[in-house]
This record gives C-alpha cells, structure tokens and sequence, in this order.
C-alpha cells in the first residue's frame, strides 16, 4: 500500500503542502518580489491586515458572500431537484413534474459556460445606458430604473453580483442533487405518502437526511467558491465597486503584489483567505456531523 500511496502522497507534499508553507514563509517578510532580497519581519505583515481598512472590507465582502451564496444556491438547487424527481402527481407511482429531462438541460447549461463569460454577459446585462435588464424593467412601465447603475451603487452591487454567481452554479447543483435524490429507494416516498406527509414533510424527514452528505460536499464547494469569487467580481466590478463594496480578498491581493510590489503582503493575504477556508470547512463538517448525531439520537 505504501507503495500505491507513495507517489501520490510526494506529489500532493511538493504542489501543495510545499507551496503553502512558501507562502506561509514570504507572509513574514518584506519580498517584493522581483527580487531574491527580502527580510523576516515576523507578524508586521498579519498586523498591517488588522489596519488595512480596505483589506479588511474584502474580508467581510467574502463572509457575506460565504454565507448567502452557498445558502440561497443549495436550497434553490434542492428545491429544484426536488420538484423534477418527486415533485410531480401526489397519487399515484412517485416521479417528477412532466418535461424533467428538459429542466435539467435548461438549468445546467450555464454551468458549461466559463465564469468569466458569465461575468462579462452579465456586466453587458446590467449596463445603465443599454443593459437588457434596464431596458426590460422600463419597457413594462417601470421608469425608475431607466439608466438605473446595478453595479455602481452601494445599495445593489453586492445582490446583482450575488445573483450572477448564483445563477451560475444552480443548474449544476440540482442535477447534482438529482442524482443523489434518484439514488433514495421510492418505497421510502410511496410509504409517507401513504401515512399523510406532504411534500415538506417528506423533504425534510425523508429526502435531506437520506442526502446530508450530498448536501455538505455541495455546500463546502460554494463556501470555497465564495470565498474567492475573483473571477465573477472582476469581470462584473474590476475596481472592487462602488465604495469597495464588491470588493473581495483576492482582487485586493492581486494589487497588492503586483501593482504595489508586496509580495510579502500579499502571501499574508493568501494565507489568511487559506484559513479562512479550512475555518468555513470545519464549520459545515461540524454543524453536519451534531445535526445529524441528534437525528440519529431522535430516532431512537
């Protein structure tokens, strides 16, 4: 077995391990990096986050986004996947709605298309002067949102940016979860059915608990997602939006080392969004595991 494991375990050590603990490293000193010059400065760098205002904004922009876009993509996506496999007829054999193949088709195809083309359509879309949704909203009547800035006011960048990321990934999360909810034995469903449960009930007794772990891989996906979220954010707002309301941690990271040239800096960037990460992960797999010990209990 050692053997098997071997080489995959020194490849993981030297591109993975190896560079996080580089990074790790330069985050306490002052490189610049272009050049081999650098000295240890210990945990200055982790202080100056502490008072970068700017910096620490990005931070709270991922933890919104962290927290919201996993949330409302998951339920939507179960929702979903829950009226296509089960959400049909309440008599008779259980199955979805009519036409479920070609929900699946409609809703996934986003996710074939590449972020930055998200990003960028979505950008056209949400134009003042000549965005479709403008010129949608004003054509039924709505007047107050001719020339309206979606993304270049305070009140509504971060929901419009929430929302294309959301768009994105729901498709693939619903069929993710028809897969798994196509794998739960229909006799569990004809047998509720039968007691009187309705569809809330069955979803919540039946369908998340048969798919927690489903559930958690998806959510711990869109945490990570989110709490990078680069790609969609400097294609919707490459300046970080209006008053760094957009903003998230790696935009700011990319200036830092290479419009500023603190390389140094930004490796303390990096490590704190890695942390950040593992932090997100240990929550949900926590949450996952007492939630589902206390059913276990319960059912006893």
């Amino acid at each position: 077995m050692l053997v098997f494991l071997g080489l995959p375990l020194a490849l993981f050590a030297v591109f993975v391990v190896w560079p996080f603990v580089q990074a790790i490293y330069y985050s306490m000193t002052d490189w610049t990096g272009f050049t081999p010059d650098m000295s240890f400065v210990g945990l200055d760098n982790y202080q100056k986050l502490l008072h970068d205002d700017v910096f620490m904004k990005a931070v709270r922009n991922n933890l919104l986004l962290a927290v919201v876009v996993p949330l409302v993509t998951v339920v939507l996506s179960f929702a979903l996947a829950t009226m296509i496999t089960v959400g049909g007829a309440s008599y008779g054999q259980t199955r979805g709605l009519r036409f479920s193949s070609f929900y699946r088709v409609i809703s996934f195809f986003p996710y074939t298309v590449p972020a930055i083309i998200i990003g960028l359509i979505w950008a056209q879309m949400y134009d003042p002067s000549s965005g479709l949704l403008n010129g949608l909203l004003t054509g039924v009547g709505l007047d107050r949102f001719d020339s309206f800035p979606w993304l270049g006011d305070t009140t509504t960048a971060m929901p419009a940016s929430m929302f294309v990321i959301i768009w994105g990934f729901v498709g693939f999360y619903m069929v993710l979860f028809v897969a798994a909810i196509k794998g739960i034995p229909s006799e569990f469903y004809d047998a509720a059915r039968i007691d009187g449960a309705g569809r809330f009930r069955i979803a919540w007794s039946i369908t998340i608990p048969l798919i927690r772990d489903t559930i958690q891989t998806a959510y711990i996906y869109l945490g990570i997602l989110a709490l990078d979220a680069f790609v969609y954010m400097a294609a919707l707002n490459p300046g970080g939006g209006p008053a760094n309301s957009t903003l998230v941690m790696p935009q700011r990271l990319l200036d830092t080392a290479f419009a500023k040239g603190q390389f140094g800096l930004a490796s303390a960037m990096g490590v704190v969004m890695a942390i950040a990460t593992l932090a997100f992960a240990a929550i949900v797999f926590t949450v996952n595991r007492l939630v589902g010990r206390r059913e276990r209990t319960v059912a006893r």
